[in-house]
């Protein structure tokens, strides 16, 4: 047969299919990409976020604990000291009862200083209270209350001639000033003159 009798064959059809597509299409591969990325970032969001209420709720519980803590503190903040004090409280029950029985105006006197001592060195020594010794000292305003003011020559420096009410420290602090009466610190003549004119009293006195 000739060449010119053969049918004329038909042009080959190309069949794209979606392996294809993504095969041909560069875009596909970023897109799945960003689609992997975002799926990360919002696990991570995610796992960001709850760390965030636990931390969160970790701190409100420790606020709630400090809270309760601080206010178990101020209201048995004084339970050492409330404790020796209880001890006086016996004390003193124990003297009162012991006089009603016995009448002795001396031993209740007595037991009475000692409860007095005994609570005065408990204090100085477990909490750190001490009487301020203001007889005879300069006056001091930071330490002293000056209520009642003896006459005398002016110039002198004042001195704390009467104590009415004891003033303490706590360590070193000032908590409560001394209630006292000043009057003019006393010279070397001064006193000189005094004892010239107790002396005088006193041989007059024995004269009569």
């Amino acid at each position: 047969m000739s060449e010119q009798n053969k049918e004329p064959k038909e042009p080959e059809v190309f069949v794209e299919t979606e392996e294809n597509q993504s095969t041909n299409q560069p875009g596909n591969s970023e897109t799945e990409t960003l689609k992997s990325e975002n799926e990360a970032l919002k696990k991570e969001i995610s796992d960001l976020k709850d760390q965030y209420l636990r931390k969160a709720a970790d701190f409100d519980n420790f606020r709630k604990r400090i809270q309760k803590e601080k206010e178990e503190s101020i209201r048995y903040g004084n339970q050492n000291i409330l404790a020796d004090l209880v001890n006086v409280v016996d004390d003193f029950e124990r003297a009162i009862k012991s006089s009603e029985s016995s009448r002795d105006f001396d031993n209740f006197h007595q037991g009475i200083s000692m409860i007095e001592q005994q609570l005065v060195s408990t204090l100085e020594r477990k909490y750190g209270l001490k009487r301020l010794e203001s007889l005879g000292t300069p006056f001091n305003p930071e330490h002293h209350e000056a209520i009642s003011r003896e006459e005398g020559p002016e110039g002198h420096a004042l001195v704390v001639v009467e104590e009415f009410q004891k003033g303490f420290h706590l360590h070193e602090r000032v908590l409560r000033t001394a209630k006292v009466k000043v009057g003019p610190a006393q010279t070397n003549e001064s006193n000189n003159n005094e004892n010239k004119i107790e002396d005088v009293e006193k041989n007059l006195g024995e004269e009569k």
